[in-house]
């Protein structure tokens, strides 16, 4: 059997008892929206609710907290983070790059100033090595 989220295991208990996101949420002490919201992940129970939830359903408390999460979705936004901080830095690395190239060559830029703006590029490419996926 699959594991259901959180919300969509409210849902289900709660329309199991002939609940209506009403009746919960007056039994709960919040708004229907705040239920509404948990039953469509948007949102989760505050923590101290969730003893009296799993009483009215009749359920325990692991048993509400072993819900699957949005796991892969989690998942996606690291990797697209990830990948995100892996363009920046390539991009700062290779801006440093023709920035020193360009105004080394305009007669702006000294030699040790070109070595500054080139150890900060090469530092950004290093950790961009570091820090992939392989």
């Amino acid at each position: 059997m699959e594991k259901q989220s959180l919300g969509s295991m409210i849902a289900s208990l709660r329309k199991q008892r002939g609940m209506t996101q009403l009746d919960l949420a007056v039994k709960m002490g919040v708004t229907d929206k705040a239920v509404s919201k948990w039953e469509r992940d948007l949102s989760c129970p505050d923590i101290s609710l969730l003893p009296r939830l799993a009483e009215l359903f009749g359920v325990s408390v692991d048993e509400l907290m072993n819900a699957k999460g949005d796991r892969d979705r989690r998942d996606r936004q690291i990797k697209n983070g990830g990948e995100m901080l892996q363009t920046v830095l390539k991009a700062v690395g290779l801006a440093m790059g023709v920035a020193a190239a360009v105004l080394s060559f305009m007669g702006r830029l000294g030699g040790e100033q070109a070595s500054g703006m080139l150890g900060i590029g090469l530092a950004c490419l290093a950790l961009c090595m570091l820090y992939s996926d392989k």
